[in-house]
């Protein structure tokens, strides 16, 4: 199947704004990519990009004062699958860990987990050193949390999203990765792009969407604590410890977002060519 996604933000800028853009398709699906997301602006920008340390694709640019719009209209083949899952993998000792792993064990900005590593062990700590314990951590955050974009916060962090018990995508990901980690358990922050693909149409406007990915059975795979089910078409654009880490756009200065609209569906079938009968 194909997939088109692509975004139109725009932001008013009192004087020239230094900004960073993680607006790209992550650099792990760019092969997959049949029209590139080439990320332009008007008025036109000089752009540099660079690969950062969690290894995400980083725009960087200068606003300029004014009005800029940032778009990008794309293509991708994805294999239509939903995420993959295996509910026999184990959960590693810390010792047995890769060591490019073990900072996803760490606490950061928005996962505290010395404040809820005694409350994982009492909850979560029964249950097998497998997959199911994961599980459960997503089940337990997906109907802990109250979803709603009214409840929006860019600081909320993880014992925030647990003890008001509401939240948007970012905090479904934040209190599970947390939980995780509190329990040994390797977990990163994922963002990107997950269209209504194979489910109900959501009516509300499209948005980018967040969700985690935990280290078991040897690999990373992939976890939504907000949807708590397997979907089709995610398509990462980053990866770090948390969302301070990924920041979809960051100004380094005064930038007002007046224009936010984002593109994900799948790209309709063509109707094969009849032979025009002789």
């Amino acid at each position: 199947m194909r997939i088109r996604l692509g975004f139109e933000i725009a932001f008013d800028c009192p004087l020239p704004t230094p900004m960073l853009l993680m607006l790209n398709v992550h650099p792990s699906r760019m092969q997959d990519l049949v029209v590139p997301d080439l990320l332009r602006s008007d008025p036109a920008v000089p752009l540099s990009t660079y690969i950062d340390g969690f290894g995400n694709r980083v725009a960087r640019t200068v606003l300029p004062a004014g009005r800029t719009r940032l778009f990008s209209d794309a293509l991708i083949e994805d294999s239509g699958a939903p995420d993959e899952a295996a509910p026999y993998a184990a959960l590693h000792a810390v010792e047995d860990l890769p060591p490019e792993t073990l900072v996803y064990l760490l606490g950061s900005r928005y996962c505290e987990t010395d404040r809820l590593s005694d409350f994982a062990w009492a909850q979560f700590g029964h249950l097998p050193a497998d997959w199911s314990r994961v599980q459960a951590i997503v089940e337990y955050v997906h109907n802990h949390i109250e979803f709603g974009y009214r409840h929006a916060r860019s600081t909320r962090t993880a014992l925030e999203a647990f003890e008001e018990r509401r939240g948007v995508c970012r905090d479904f990901a934040h209190l599970a990765i947390t939980l995780c980690r509190a329990m040994n358990i390797p977990a990163r922050y994922v963002n990107g792009y997950l269209g209504d693909i194979g489910i109900p149409r959501d009516p509300a406007p499209m948005d980018f969407s967040a969700w985690f990915e935990a280290y078991i059975g040897g690999r990373w795979y992939t976890f939504d604590a907000r949807h708590n089910k397997r979907r089709i078409g995610r398509v990462v654009i980053a990866r770090g410890r948390d969302a301070t880490d990924v920041p979809l756009t960051h100004a380094f200065g005064a930038a007002q977002l007046v224009g936010f609209k984002v593109i994900t569906e799948e790209e309709p079938d063509k109707p094969a060519a009849h032979a025009r009968a002789a």
